[in-house]
């Protein structure tokens, strides 16, 4: 229990600091202002998906070249899945917002037990 509240406390710092540097680092700015509409994006374009979906989470760019074997292998052998692929770090988004490889492309919410639920029930 007390874990729980630790890491959620630290999530509720890191998304300040995120904030207060936004005027400062460009990154940072671009990790708040990525996901604004995280949930309205996925909301829109997922209601007329008829398909199943394979999400793959790539926490950077590194993640997302490590795994991208693997995305094609699924694509190659389940075609009749969509994938969503969903980055943590901006660099990453950035540069692969627009690979062919997936069907739907965004930011990963901040960690909160609401952002999980709303995130999942899509």
């Amino acid at each position: 229990m007390l874990s729980r509240f630790i890491y959620n406390l630290f999530i509720v710092c890191y998304k300040l600091a995120i904030y207060l540097a936004t005027p400062f680092n460009e990154k940072a700015r671009r990790f708040i202002v990525g996901r604004r509409n995280t949930f309205q994006y996925l909301e829109e374009t997922l209601q007329s998906n008829n398909k199943p979906l394979a999400w793959f989470h790539c926490a950077s760019l590194g993640e997302f070249e490590q795994g991208k074997p693997v995305m094609k292998a699924f694509k190659k052998t389940f075609s009749h899945y969509q994938l969503l692929i969903t980055f943590f770090s901006p660099s990453g988004y950035e540069i692969r917002k627009d690979d062919p490889l997936a069907d739907y492309t965004c930011y990963l919410p901040l960690d909160s037990a609401k952002n999980a639920r709303n995130f999942l029930c899509l």
